[in-house]
């Protein structure tokens, strides 16, 4: 176990709590460790508590679906032959129909072609490097909020370009560095498109969702109106951080980079007239793309409608909007890829496919360990008794009202310093925190848009967010002697924005304008 940090002298109130979060984060195991522990500790809770036959009221109304005879939920023990029995027949199975495991393997072998292409990396250079002076940092943040669409791609590429735009124009490196991560990271969950990350949030959520209704399904698109309002919120909130509070209070620049390399000369290298045309040809090919789309969706009775009602609520556009995504990337990547000579015939695109599969490695072992927590949890009821028990406390109490989510979200950001993955800490608490708001008439899709919002504000200021250390490179290059304090006091004033006005804006939109969050996404669940 590492050793907890020495307060210095020096050091403020907010700097040594922040040292002390990461001394936390790092003793953590590793998140592959960490849900193997949980699935083992849900079986042995649940010979704990079964042996004594813990049990609450099962508040849905009789004849639901799932309610036993007796109208109590039960603790099912894992701890006995039976137990044994289900675990050691079902291990592979839990893997494999784990529901986002599929929906992001698909997802991400569209997104990995146009990604190897260089349609990603062009299209960001693009927006950037053309850029007015003036609004330099409004670009740079939207920018990185549409890069979350490929995540890597926002933190590789633009967030080392904004420091070298920055630089060049005569401003602070760090700023721009700054303001791109807070695009990138903070703004993780707002975009104009549907990436690789809300299939996998999507089916997270419907897994403990069904702890409570064992037919609901959350679609990919669930968040998607909210994300793409939120998308021009955290623009503004960034770009108006930077310039007034960041920017000013880093002073002139007056030191040197260090380690520029090849690859440095050229990241401000405009287009070439090559990839201009690619990237003019992508974009006739998504008009194309988007023509399309609308001919199956839009009239009546058209393809991908829903064909028992005709509605686009439970449509196969909307259940099915992974196979889009991955069709729509591939076709970008292709076209892009064959005009400017990145990919020339079906080998470049199956390479680029398995280098994007190449990458998941890590992923895969940690959905194992996640996908069998989350059904140990649903077989042992104990994520229905927990939903139940803390809203009954709740309820109480008389805090149920839509003020509760401002509690949600403060929760979600704390657990997100210590957890700095989206997808390991929704696998977490997920099964908790969405049984118990929809047992107090919260949709799940509400809860997640919710918690997305906890999520994405903390990213900045956590050690343990995964590129954190990536950062901390860039950083470095600028500034050799700064430290995780100078990342994490420069993004602070971002965090604190994001989470104050993201929560307010998302209780007037859900809550006081009454706006969906998604296509078809109610507000509220009512048990049935």
């Amino acid at each position: 176990m590492t050793e907890k940090p020495a307060p210095k002298a020096n050091e403020t109130a907010i700097t040594r709590f922040l040292h002390v979060v990461e001394w936390l984060g790092n003793a953590l195991p590793h998140p592959v460790t960490l849900f193997a522990l949980f699935a083992a500790g849900v079986v042995v809770l649940s010979g704990i508590l079964g042996f004594f036959d813990v049990s609450v009221v099962d508040p849905r109304p009789v004849g639901a679906k799932g309610r036993a005879a007796n109208g109590m939920i039960e603790v099912v023990s894992l701890m006995n032959a039976e137990g044994l029995r289900m675990i050691v027949l079902n291990l592979v199975r839990n893997f494999v129909e784990f529901a986002p495991l599929g929906t992001v393997l698909v997802a991400l072998l569209g997104v990995g072609v146009a990604e190897r292409s260089g349609w990603l990396t062009a299209l960001i250079r693009g927006m950037v490097l053309n850029a007015p002076p003036g609004l330099v940092t409004v670009i740079i943040v939207f920018s990185g909020v549409l890069s979350n669409t490929a995540s890597e791609m926002g933190y590789v590429v633009l967030v080392p370009l904004a420091a070298v735009v920055f630089y060049s124009l005569g401003r602070h490196p760090l700023a721009g560095l700054a303001t791109a991560f807070a695009g990138v990271s903070g703004g993780y969950s707002a975009n104009l498109f549907i990436g690789t990350v809300d299939p996998l949030l999507s089916g997270i959520t419907t897994e403990a969702a069904r702890l409570i209704d064992p037919s609901y399904e959350v679609d990919a698109s669930a968040n998607w109106f909210f994300m793409i309002a939120s998308t021009f919120l955290i623009t503004a909130v960034a770009s108006f951080i930077s310039l007034k509070i960041v920017e000013p209070s880093l002073g002139p620049y007056h030191g040197t980079p260090e380690g520029d390399d090849d690859e440095d000369a050229h990241r401000m290298d405009p287009l070439s007239q090559q990839e201009k045309r690619g990237l003019w040809n992508s974009l006739w090919a998504t008009l194309i793309f988007a023509g399309v789309i609308v001919a199956l969706v839009l009239p009546e009775g058209a393809v991908l409608r829903n064909q028992q009602t005709g509605a686009i609520a439970g449509s196969p556009f909307l259940r099915g909007i992974v196979a889009l995504i991955f069709v729509y990337f591939l076709t970008i990547g292709i076209v892009y890829g064959r005009t400017v000579g990145t990919i020339r015939n079906d080998r470049d695109v199956i390479n680029a496919m398995a280098h994007a599969m190449s990458t998941l490695g890590l992923y895969i072992a940690l959905v194992f360990f996640a996908a069998q927590f989350v059904k140990f949890f649903g077989w042992t009821n104990l994520g229905s008794i927990t939903a139940v028990a803390g809203a009954t406390f709740l309820e109480n109490i008389g805090f149920t009202g839509p003020v509760l989510f401002f509690l949600f979200i403060l929760v979600c950001a704390f657990i997100n310093l210590m957890l700095g993955s989206a997808s390991a800490q929704w696998a977490v608490t997920a099964p908790i925190f969405v049984p118990m708001l929809m047992l107090l008439g919260y949709s799940p899709e509400v809860i997640q848009a919710a918690y997305r919002i906890g999520d994405s504000s903390t990213n900045i200021i956590t050690p343990m967010m995964s590129y954190f250390g990536l950062i901390m490179a860039f950083v470095a290059k600028y500034e050799p002697k700064a430290g995780v304090g100078t990342l994490i006091a420069m993004m602070l004033p971002f965090s604190v924005a994001f989470i104050v006005l993201w929560s307010l804006f998302f209780f007037l939109w859900t809550f006081i304008l009454g706006l969906p969050v998604g296509p078809a996404t109610p507000t509220y669940y009512t048990p049935g």
